[in-house]
This record gives C-alpha cells, sequence and structure tokens, in this order.
C-alpha cells in the first residue's frame, strides 16, 4: 500500500501547471468541436471514422495483415476525402474560430437611449406584422460578416424606422419575399437568400422562412427574428437554436442585450440624424 501511495504522489508531484493548462485547453477543443459537428453529416463520419481506427488497431494486434492494410490505406485516402466532402462543415469550424479568437476588436457598449430607439423601431415593426399575420425575416449580424448575403438581394443601406421594415413585408411588393440584413442602425439589403438548416431535428410545422433563420444562425453570430405568416407568432433564432412564442417585453429584452454588444459608432448617424430633428 505504501509503493502505491508513495508511486501516486511521485507522480502528482511530476505534475506543472502548464501541464493542467494543456490538458484543459485539448479538452476545450474537443468539446467546441464536438458541438459544432453535432446533429450534421460529419457527426456520423467521425463515428465511422473511430470506429475504422478501433478496427485496425485490433487487426493489428491479432496480425491480421491483410484486413490491417486495407484499413490504414483505406483511412489515409478518407482524410482527403474529407476534406472535399465536408467542407461547408469545415467552414463552419474555421468560422467560428474566426469569430472567437482573441484578436478580435474589442466592443464598446453603446448608449442605451440609441438602443431603446432603434429596438423599438423594430419592435413596432414586428409587432405590427404580427398582428397582421405578414410573414418577416430579419437578420441582425454582429461579428460574422454577411456581405455574401447582402449581395444576393436588393441593397437599401437605409437608417431603421418601423414604417419601412413593414412596407418591406407587405405581400406582393418586390421586397417582400426573402430576408431584411440589418447592421447596426442601418437596414443593408432586403429580399435576401438565406443558407437552410441541415438539421434533421426541426419541427415539421416550421416552414422554409424558419429553416433559412436556423440555417443562418448555425452559420453566423447573427440574431434572427421571425414572424410567421400562419399564426402570427414571433420567433428568435441564435447559435442553431430556435425560441418561439417572442412576446414584446422578452423581444425589447432581447434586443436591448443585442445592441449592448455591438460597436458604439454604428450608431452614431442614427443619433446624429435624429437629433436634427
Amino acid at each position: 500500500m505504501d509503493a502505491i501511495i508513495n508511486f501516486i504522489n511521485s507522480q502528482l508531484s511530476s505534475i506543472r501547471v502548464l501541464d493542467i493548462i494543456d490538458v484543459a485547453v485539448v479538452a476545450f477543443v474537443v468539446y467546441k468541436l464536438i458541438l459544432l459537428i453535432k446533429e450534421t453529416r460529419a457527426e456520423q463520419l467521425i463515428k465511422g471514422i473511430i470506429a475504422l481506427f478501433v478496427i485496425a488497431k485490433v487487426s493489428g494486434w491479432l496480425r491480421l495483415y491483410t484486413i490491417n492494410w486495407i484499413l490504414e490505406n483505406t483511412m489515409t485516402l478518407g482524410m482527403i476525402a474529407i476534406l472535399i466532402v465536408f467542407q461547408p462543415e469545415l467552414r463552419r469550424v474555421l468560422e467560428f474560430i474566426g469569430r472567437n479568437n482573441f484578436f478580435n476588436k474589442s466592443i464598446l457598449d453603446i448608449q442605451d437611449e440609441d438602443a431603446k430607439k432603434v429596438s423599438s423601431e423594430i419592435i413596432t415593426a414586428m409587432s405590427s406584422l404580427s398582428r397582421q399575420k405578414i410573414g418577416a425575416l430579419l437578420v441582425l449580424e454582429r461579428k460574422t460578416g454577411l456581405n455574401e448575403i447582402v449581395e444576393t438581394g436588393t441593397k437599401l443601406d437605409a437608417l431603421i424606422s418601423s414604417e419601412l421594415l413593414i412596407n418591406i413585408f407587405i405581400p406582393n411588393t418586390p421586397l417582400h419575399d426573402g430576408a431584411v440584413i440589418i447592421k447596426g442602425d442601418k437596414i443593408k439589403a432586403a429580399a435576401c437568400f438565406l443558407p437552410l438548416t441541415d438539421s434533421k431535428l426541426v419541427s415539421k410545422e416550421l416552414g422554409t422562412r424558419h429553416r433559412a433563420a436556423l440555417g443562418i444562425s448555425e452559420k453566423s453570430d447573427s440574431l434572427t427574428i421571425i414572424v410567421s405568416e400562419e399564426t402570427g407568432a414571433i420567433s428568435i433564432t441564435e447559435n442553431g437554436e430556435i425560441t418561439r412564442y417572442i412576446d414584446e417585453d422578452t423581444l425589447r429584452e432581447i434586443l436591448l442585450e443585442f445592441y449592448k454588444k455591438v460597436n458604439a459608432g454604428f450608431l452614431a448617424e442614427w443619433r446624429t440624424d435624429n437629433e436634427r430633428k
């Protein structure tokens, strides 16, 4: 027993602080990668690779040389195939790293008054559309640039107003079909196309508008607001998750929190313009 205790103590005494940090960083990276591939095609692929790896090792121990040779060469070619077939998932991982690296410039809190004004315009529009059961889809840009999405629609670069948002989504108008992209205090574009989610767990009662909102939230750090044309219910998506049946007070809290994380410079022009009125 003493020998066992002495062995454990000797091993523990050899552990450095850097070793603990090393293990913690690796564990964090693995955990984040698991979250990123969860419920995607890559999840099943990873399971298959692990199974092949285990079988290859077992065949090596049992000296089944032919099987071992085939599996090891298959896995080598498989790594090349992964880069080609699963390019969207790899891009998602790289975008996540880019959004969360330590080199991003710091984000300043905006004035509460500015955030309340912009949030009020959005809430007024969404509430009006909800009462009329007019479908709507807003994407609020955060760190991840959405220029590629903006290019698919009609550029506006207009200051946010409830009247403009309502008019955009009126049925049978040129810009009503698609998403509105918002950056800070500006409506950057309307009638934009969004990528649909690949998740198989999305409720069947959700239509294309909700699937598009989930899709863009999976590929960016944006906040998306949806109004259902069937029920008038307001929903939001963020980080690949949807929250349905949002009331005005909850939406106001969400928007105020969102704008607290947006650079103050985005709203400077909006504040100046309103001071002139």
